[in-house]
């Protein structure tokens, strides 16, 4: 990364437990890094997610993601049904997401990767490990991969 040159990034999180948002937007807050800058979209209602990608359900600051991290467990719309609607979309398809859910079970690990997650990661159970997890995603998506811009 060029010295000086501020990096900006917007991060969709589609999750439904406002605990587990706080804590990411604690993570995730101002970086030690002076060169990024993460903004942090939410949506707590899954049968939202594509309507306002699309640009149908508007909502202030609204940005295209640059990543999207998705919890599996939702009422009313599983996050499996939104990743398959994601993925299927050609206009949204090109988005990275990452599954970030409490499951660790080996048939929902294998169901995204199927479907198209870009990938998997299992919450932990205590702060200091769910800020390391968040911080390896941050250093991960933002620093070394490089994004698609459509």
């Amino acid at each position: 990364m060029v010295a000086g040159k501020k990096k900006h990034f917007n991060l969709l999180v589609i999750e439904d437990d406002p605990a587990d948002v706080d804590l990411m937007r604690e993570a995730l807050g101002p970086s030690s890094d002076a060169d990024l800058s993460i903004h942090l979209s939410v949506i707590e209602d899954p049968e939202r997610v594509k309507n306002y990608l699309l640009g149908k359900d508007p909502v202030p600051d609204a940005a295209r993601p640059d990543l999207i991290l998705l919890d599996l467990n939702m009422p009313r719309k599983g996050g499996l049904e939104v990743l398959k609607e994601l993925k299927g979309d050609e206009q949204l398809r090109t988005i990275p997401v990452v599954i970030l859910t409490t499951s660790s079970a080996a048939e929902d690990v294998d169901r995204c990767y199927q479907l198209g997650a870009n990938g998997y990661v299992t919450k932990a159970k205590d702060f200091s490990e769910f800020l390391k997890i968040m911080k390896t995603i941050e250093e991960f998506w933002f620093k070394i991969a490089t994004l698609p811009k459509t």
